[in-house]
């Protein structure tokens, strides 16, 4: 039933899982996993990997021509916080009032502020080497390549940051609250008091990010184990997640 936490035939939601145990998990290994960021092995256990929470704030929701006014990221090494860096950035367009009220960053909070490829060097040392993770992290990843897409900057080659590769699935904790807390509002802030874990300050950057690696630890017992069967097993989750979300809002309209 939706909601078991036992890794047995169905994974944590109910959900059919395509390995009935970590042994046919590990079987997986060899199969090839699109998504997979380079230098970090299929059989890597994920949660002891280093990784990068990173959250943005925006002007609104298209990042064709809204822009990032925030940047967070929040570094995790073998489960632990190690890092925590937030950099407000001009975005050479005004904040929009509804923006705004969302996360209470003003024009006159940026005036002074550098742009986004003023401080994108220092940016980029905090993604060397670390798996990239943000909650609904489609929004995110999308912000970054947008951003980088405007510098001029290639998100194709193994040598890049995992975070700037276009190909690379970032791991995405909302994936896997709405799986293993279907009853529970996926809303960061709503999990966040579901699983006792502090969030002051929601809607800043880096406050959001380490946030988000906070419910992601909590969680990654009932998760698999392996980078590259998270990868694979999210992809699919999300899959069925979007599908489910057309169907809700074909009935409710």
């Amino acid at each position: 039933m939706r909601g078991q936490v036992e890794i047995c035939g169905c994974f944590p939601t109910g959900r059919h899982y395509p390995g009935i145990a970590d042994r046919l998990a590990k079987a997986r290994i060899a199969m090839p996993v699109p998504g997979l960021a380079t230098g970090f092995e299929p059989d890597l256990v994920w949660a002891e990997a280093s990784f990068a929470v990173i959250d943005f704030e925006t002007t609104g929701l298209d990042p064709a021509t809204d822009r990032v006014i925030e940047m967070g990221i929040v570094c995790f090494d073998d489960g632990v916080l190690s890092a925590s860096q937030n950099w407000l950035i001009q975005p050479t367009i005004p904040v929009p009032a509804e923006a705004t009220a969302v996360h209470g960053i003003t024009d006159e909070m940026l005036a002074d502020q550098p742009r986004f490829e003023a401080i994108w060097s220092e940016i980029r040392t905090h993604l060397e080497g670390r798996l990239p993770v943000a909650y609904n992290a489609g929004f995110d990843k999308r912000f970054l390549l947008a951003e980088l897409e405007r510098m001029g900057e290639t998100t194709w080659g193994d040598d890049l940051p995992p975070a700037m590769q276009s190909e690379v699935e970032w791991v995405d904790p909302l994936v896997w609250v709405r799986e293993l807390y279907p009853e529970q509002s996926a809303k960061l802030g709503e999990i966040c008091k579901h699983l006792e874990i502090p969030l002051e300050g929601a809607h800043r950057a880096s406050n959001d990010a380490e946030a988000t690696g906070r419910v992601l630890m909590t969680m990654q017992e009932r998760m698999p184990a392996t980078y590259a069967e998270l990868i694979r097993v999210q992809v699919r989750y999300a899959a069925q997640q979007d599908v489910d979300l057309a169907i809700w809002r074909g009935r409710r309209f």
